[in-house]
């Protein structure tokens, strides 16, 4: 596997400013681009997803996938940014390998749209020569790092409840700072995206390195 051009290490204080910086990136994504998202339980991911659709100008209201492997978020015609790209939003955690993921399709919708796929290190690098990864870690409670392991979360048995006791950003007491780790990898990102600060009086923790 190829080695990341670039790494940015960027720190964040709250769900808002996930949200925003978020919101920055996706503001600056296109038709075809790969994002693969990873996180321990209550990381962030589903805010981070939020804001990106922000940016991109799609329907609200994305959630977690975590009962269907895959949600479509259509592009919003009166929205910020009218005829650019839908949102695939994909739940990779009970996709073993790279042939399952080719069996739910996504290269019919990865040219026409931006495609998110959580969990899905390790199991979606061929469907495009180009990909930013996006690693989301916990400043409390779960040390700062945690393998991608088995976890109510991530399951998709409609028959399943989701663990009450999950926190994550979009509920209102797991309000913590995150670390947030993004690397690019092939020609689409030779250089980084901008990560602007969101707006605010004090100044932003991030970027803490970069490399």
């Amino acid at each position: 596997m190829s080695a990341a051009a670039w790494e940015r290490t960027l720190g964040v204080r709250n769900a808002d400013e996930t949200h925003a910086l978020a919101a920055g990136l996706g503001a600056q994504l296109r038709a075809g681009d790969l994002l693969v998202l990873t996180g321990e339980l209550g990381a962030g991911k589903t805010t981070f997803t939020q804001g990106l659709g922000e940016g991109l100008g799609v329907r609200a209201g994305i959630i977690s996938p975590t009962f269907v492997l895959v949600r479509i978020h259509p592009n919003l015609p009166d929205g910020p940014r009218p005829g650019g790209p839908d949102l695939v939003h994909v739940d990779a955690y009970r996709l073993g390998s790279a042939s399952e993921i080719d069996d739910i399709d996504l290269e019919n919708t990865m040219d026409s749209a931006v495609t998110v796929v959580e969990w899905g290190r390790g199991r979606v690098e061929h469907l495009s020569d180009s990909r930013l990864e996006v690693e989301l870690l916990r400043s409390l409670g779960g040390g700062t790092h945690a393998p991608e392991a088995h976890s109510p979360e991530n399951t998709h048995d409609t028959g399943a409840a989701q663990d009450p006791d999950v926190l994550d950003f979009d509920t209102d007491d797991d309000d913590e700072p995150r670390t947030i780790v993004v690397r690019g990898f092939g020609p689409r990102w030779v250089d980084p995206p901008v990560f602007p600060a969101p707006a605010g009086n004090d100044p932003l923790p991030y970027p803490l390195e970069e490399n």
